[in-house]
């Protein structure tokens, strides 16, 4: 963790902060180890303190070892006062995309009710951490390894069961269920399972309604173990898959293949996402895959960099993110494809092992 605490303490310095206030809780935990729901933490150029209440004073001092506790109490006012009046004068960082309205304004006017000599200067930042978090330390990457093959696994046990009649409630059901009894903390976010013309909707909710024969099945899902997440999407056919099913289903992986073949260290996000859309594009869908290509991954489920038509993230060595291109047809239904990357000696390197399934025994 020490090593994280130097690289923001440069990238303070080069925005010219004395300290930031850390309270977004991902962040917090990239920084400290912690992993309690409450607490903030201030790091100076010196100094690296956790801020954070009688619950988890002992948690605190297990996981964040390299961090000076400071014990908060129940008077907020009077607790943040004392942790911020050395800094008077000096320029402290806040988390604005974090910090609410209200907190602001509660920091704010505690801030002016200390002596003048007191008062640090609060200013809003954004992504300080967020960007450092973008490039994966190789224990991170062998974290989301872990995370991955735990996800395929779960796949792999309900794609060779699944069968018409099953609910997609049901596909959900066991695919937590297995991630749950083979080491996984939970799932990484809600499963999508969508049959049919349900496909349709890139962020489908599960519905206690059977899938059928001769329909495509779109399954978005991922686990989280060891504070890591996975991600992955693969739509299977139950039964013989028809001409249409064949068609789009080849349009969206040909995009993906693509994206991946080409995809490099030093291309924008937008780039990236626009080798995907144009193999869509010029196959007559291209309305039809209105969603970016993809996203980081690693504490959180979607975070730093964004693979989309607006993203001016540079894609650099270490980074993991998605490779995600769909068609979404109302009435018929969708195929979305979803593997996560690596970027190493700066191409993508795929990290996702499940098979690519057309239908029962066929891989594409």
């Amino acid at each position: 963790m020490q090593s994280r605490v130097e690289k923001l303490r440069r990238k303070l310095d080069e925005q010219g902060l004395d300290a930031l206030l850390v309270t977004e809780p991902y962040n917090r935990r990239y920084l400290s180890g912690f992993t309690g729901s409450n607490g903030m933490l201030l790091i100076t150029q010196e100094t690296a303190q956790i801020a954070t209440d009688f619950r988890y004073f002992e948690q605190a001092r297990q996981e964040a070892a390299d961090f000076e506790l400071f014990e908060a109490d129940r008077d907020f006012g009077a607790w943040f006062k004392r942790l911020v009046a050395p800094l008077g004068g000096k320029r402290l960082g806040f988390e604005a995309a974090h910090v609410s309205v209200d907190l602001h304004r509660q920091m704010r006017e505690f801030i002016a009710e200390l002596p003048a000599g007191q008062r640090p200067e609060f200013v809003p930042t954004v992504g300080i951490v967020e960007n450092l978090r973008m490039i994966k330390e190789p224990g991170e990457i062998a974290a989301l390894e872990r995370a991955i093959a735990l996800g395929d696994a779960a796949f792999a046990h309900v794609a060779q069961r699944i069968e018409p009649g099953w609910t997609e409630k049901q596909v959900a059901w066991e695919i937590e269920k297995y991630i749950h009894e083979h080491g996984g903390e939970g799932l990484s976010f809600s499963t999508i399972v969508a049959g049919g013309p349900h496909g349709a909707l890139p962020h489908a909710r599960p519905r206690d309604v059977p899938l059928k024969k001769g329909e495509g099945v779109v399954i978005d899902m991922g686990a989280l173990l060891d504070g890591y997440c996975s991600d992955m999407t693969r739509t299977i056919f139950l039964g013989e898959p028809d001409e249409q099913f064949k068609k789009i289903y080849d349009i969206v992986l040909t995009a993906q293949l693509t994206a991946e073949e080409l995809i490099e260290a030093g291309m924008r996000g937008d780039q990236a996402h626009a080798i995907a859309h144009k193999v869509i594009e010029e196959a007559g869908y291209g309305p039809h895959f209105g969603h970016g290509l993809g996203h980081g991954i690693g504490l959180q489920v979607h975070e730093l960099p964004w693979l989309r038509p607006t993203s001016t993230s540079v894609l650099e060595n270490g980074m993991v993110f998605s490779v995600e291109p769909g068609i979404y047809l109302t009435g018929w239904g969708g195929v979305r494809i979803e593997d996560l990357v690596v970027l190493e000696n700066g191409r993508c390197r795929v990290l996702t092992k499940s098979p690519k399934v057309r239908a029962a025994g066929a891989v594409a």
